[in-house]
Formats: C-alpha cells, structure tokens, sequence
C-alpha cells in the first residue's frame, strides 16, 4: 500500500498488515509525506493526518506484522500452540518418512495430532481433560480415545 493510497482513504480507515512481510505498506514514503502528522493513540495505534486534506488513517503495529505487534492476552502462548503444530506435524512426517504416507504436498494437520497438541496445553489454562465414557463416546459417535471432532471441523 503506498502514500498515494493512503491518501484516498476514508477518514480514519484502519490499515494494517497481515502478510508475511514488514514492507507491504509503504510506512517510509508516510513519515517523509510533506506535512504529515503521526498522533499516537496507544501503544501501536496511530492515526496520520493528511495536511492537504485533513484527514487521516489509523495505521496499527507501525505497518508490521499486527499479529505480532497488536497481539494481547497471551501471544506466548498462540506461539506455543502454532510452534508445537509444526514440531508434531513434523515428528508425524519423520515416522512416517518410508511408508509412502506422505506425499510431497500440503496437508491438514491429522485431528488426532491437532488433539494432542490441545491436550498438551491443557494444563497451562488450569484446565484437564476427562477420559469419555463407552455411553458418552457412542453418544456423540467418536472412539473413546479421539480424535473428538467432526470430520468437517
């Protein structure tokens, strides 16, 4: 996103990035725009006002990643869930590295995996998870050892 477009926004129209990279919006060509005034609302929330306009954007996380830069609560552990995905997807891949099972393409991480990554987390949100009884396990037709979700979830 470049000054220019940011100049044709609507007043305070939120801009922020949820790519992959700090440079999809052009934050060097805004702080050198002639004129323009930063306003820093909170920590990485600020508008800037177009001096020929008079108007402004609200720019979050100073253009970068706002995911990581607006993050609140606790982002360690959104870390933690998405960095033990990868660890178990790829303890998944390196079992299975002989039997064919894989492809060389991308795929969903298997429920079951997607459980025990959840049930390793468990204990860090104070809570535990109970073993399903035979009676509630053919209530909501899953095996009793999982995995408990849906097959379109």
């Amino acid at each position: 996103i470049m000054v220019d477009h940011m100049r044709k926004m609507k007043n305070n129209a939120i801009v922020c990035n949820i790519g992959h990279f700090d440079n999809e919006i052009d934050m060097l060509g805004l702080e050198n725009y002639p004129g323009v005034k930063r306003i820093t609302i909170k920590p990485q929330t600020d508008r800037w006002v177009f001096p020929d306009t008079n108007s402004g954007i609200i720019v979050l996380a100073e253009g970068r990643l706002m995911n990581l830069g607006c993050a609140t609560g606790h982002p360690s552990f959104v870390m933690s869930c998405s960095f033990t995905n990868q660890v178990i997807a790829q303890l998944e891949l390196w079992k299975e590295r002989t039997t064919g099972k894989y492809e060389k393409k991308v795929y969903v991480l298997p429920k079951h995996l997607d459980e025990k990554v959840a049930a390793l987390h468990l204990g860090k949100l104070g809570a535990r998870l109970t073993k399903l009884s035979k009676d509630q396990a053919d209530y909501i037709s899953v095996p009793v050892e999982g995995p408990y979700k849906p097959a379109h979830y």
